[in-house]
């Protein structure tokens, strides 16, 4: 069906709120592939799905912060998509999936290739449970390492197999609506980078720089192993082009999981 020209559903406007987390703003544009795809699926064109992606960026408190010209007509539609779901990105993952899923004739499983992990659990809570928690983990992983242009934010590596979407409060201390799939809760880094920074040898200050632990200044290594630590001690990392991580999580990972 050919929705051109047709107002906006509930259903179309969280699809596109969702592919906006996971588009960096630069890359919203009609030959994007993610927003070609998206308009089939609708019956839009893609300048259509690019325009209403831009017309949700009015609502976004970090778009306005940097100046940037997202469109100045935002509906009310869109202002209460973005409210909605601006502290409850779990909500949001799963709902887009769920809507995915049935204009597509599939099941959220087999769009994402969850069969087999949940072939062994019977229906019911804890199935709905662990669902709902893999497709959270999916749209932080992929709505971070977007954030960042898939690079990690320490040393700029591209290679997505090195790549993980870290916390930085860990998902185990945080809450399952606000936090736990909250992008500004993550960074983009390699996967050493990740291990040091879960383990506390590394973290983040309020000005965004890399601060090395003094067990890991310590730890025995060989000269090119600690020159290549040392080097980002006291560095910015590279900053994401949405989803800043927020200063509450660093000021946790700092108090709770920095090893001094």
């Amino acid at each position: 069906m050919d929705r051109t020209g047709m107002k906006w559903s509930r259903e179309e406007t969280i699809l596109a709120f969702d592919l906006y987390c996971r588009t960096p703003f630069k890359k919203i544009t009609k030959t994007n592939k993610d927003i070609i795809e998206l308009a089939k699926i609708l019956g839009r064109t893609p300048s259509s799905v690019g325009l209403k992606m831009a017309n949700l960026a009015h609502f976004d408190p970090e778009i306005r912060k940097k100046n940037l010209s997202g469109m100045a007509h935002g509906s009310k539609l869109d202002e209460q998509i973005c409210l909605e779901f601006i502290n409850n990105w779990e909500k949001l993952s799963l709902e887009a999936q769920e809507i995915l899923a049935k204009k597509r004739g599939t099941t959220v499983e087999k769009a994402l290739h969850m069969e087999d992990e949940l072939a062994l659990i019977p229906a019911g809570k804890y199935r709905d449970a662990k669902l709902k928690q893999r497709v959270g983990q999916y749209f932080f992983r992929m709505t971070v390492l977007n954030a960042y242009s898939n690079k990690c934010c320490v040393t700029g590596l591209e290679d997505p197999r090195l790549l993980i979407a870290s916390h930085i409060k860990p998902w185990s201390e945080s809450n399952e609506k606000t936090e736990r799939t909250n992008p500004k809760n993550g960074l983009c880094l390699n996967a050493l980078h990740d291990k040091a920074f879960d383990r506390g040898l590394i973290t983040l200050n309020c000005n965004y720089e890399i601060i090395v632990s003094s067990q890991l200044k310590n730890e025995s290594m060989d000269e090119y192993t600690r020159v290549w630590f040392m080097n980002y001690d006291h560095k910015k990392i590279i900053m994401p082009s949405k989803f800043l991580p927020d200063r509450r999580f660093i000021e946790y990972h700092n108090d709770m999981i920095f090893q001094r």
